[in-house]
């Protein structure tokens, strides 16, 4: 287990700095305190930016799984579990990603996502309990994160799921920390001391936010959620989604909004299945059939390559 400095020693990780532009936060009135927060905000952005490298490596070892039928594992405690859990969330109304294979893992459980459970990211054991109750394999993804990358519960999780075949993505906000050296993908935002020191939810936070929605979204790209720049497996669940998925039709295909509605409404409201079937002049079956037969993706079952 990894014990963090003592609080009488210098704390060599850099999200627990103090920031040395904001000393005097408690003065400031409420226009400066915004443009400080906004400001500061920026440096996640440029966090993500350097990091791009390490990221997109990740959705280069994480894609051959996913395909081959593996999950996304998300792992971490406080602020980064709750990150971790909304991306896996959004993937099904989004991409119509299977829920199962996007699983959120937060230390304390599922209570720790709305309410703070004190000491739970000091057990390192819990994360591995969690990783074998969620019966992770080789076929699996787990991205690890942790602003400080030393949080034992995150690092219990991490060993165990290299114990058992998934790769490890590892993101953290601090260099040479250990989750970044146990993970098989790691992935480094530097954003430094925070406005209000030690609160990673600020910019540290952010910056997750950012490379979480990166990962994930380039990884459904690269298995044909998308075509285009359009969001072709969206799911039709409420009244907005049904008619952006009329729109999306349209502009896919340039049918009207009669047709575009017909063929949904044969298509049980799939883009998709909808956008093959106009474009080819093809009934929902066999749509779904040269959908399936191109393992997803519109390109090929429109015979674009």
């Amino acid at each position: 287990m990894t014990v963090p400095p003592s609080p009488l020693s210098p704390d060599p990780r850099r999200t627990e700095g103090v920031h040395p532009d904001h000393t005097e936060l408690d003065r400031l009135d409420a226009s400066a305190l915004v443009q400080a927060f906004v400001e500061d905000q920026l440096g996640a952005v440029e966090a993500v930016r350097a990091a791009g490298g390490a990221i997109a490596e990740a959705v280069d070892a994480a894609l051959p799984r996913l395909a081959r039928g593996g999950r996304l594992v998300y792992v971490g405690a406080g602020t980064s579990g709750r990150l971790g859990v909304l991306d896996a969330t959004e993937l099904t109304p989004t991409f119509s990603w299977p829920p199962e294979r996007a699983v959120g893992l937060i230390a304390g459980g599922d209570r720790a996502i709305r309410q703070a459970v004190e000491g739970a990211e000091d057990n390192a054991d819990a994360g591995a309990a969690d990783i074998r109750g969620a019966e992770v394999g080789s076929d699996d993804v787990l991205i690890a994160i942790a602003a400080s990358g030393t949080t034992p519960y995150v690092l219990g999780a991490v060993k165990a799921a290299r114990e058992r075949g998934a790769l490890t993505v590892g993101v953290a906000n601090n260099p040479g920390t250990p989750l970044l050296a146990a993970a098989d993908c790691a992935v480094l935002l530097d954003t430094g001391p925070e406005v209000i020191s030690g609160s990673t939810r600020l910019k540290a936070g952010t910056a997750q936010k950012i490379a979480l929605n990166t990962l994930s979204s380039a990884l459904m790209v690269q298995l044909g959620k998308v075509y285009g720049n359009l969001m072709v497996d969206v799911q039709s669940s409420n009244v907005k989604l049904e008619e952006r998925a009329v729109r999306l039709t349209c502009h896919a295909t340039g049918a009207s909004e009669a047709q575009a509605r017909q063929a949904l409404a044969e298509a049980g409201g799939h883009v998709k299945t909808a956008l093959v079937m106009l474009r080819l002049g093809v009934g929902a079956g066999e749509a779904q059939a040269r959908l399936q037969a191109a393992g997803g993706h519109s390109r090929a079952a429109l015979g674009e390559g």
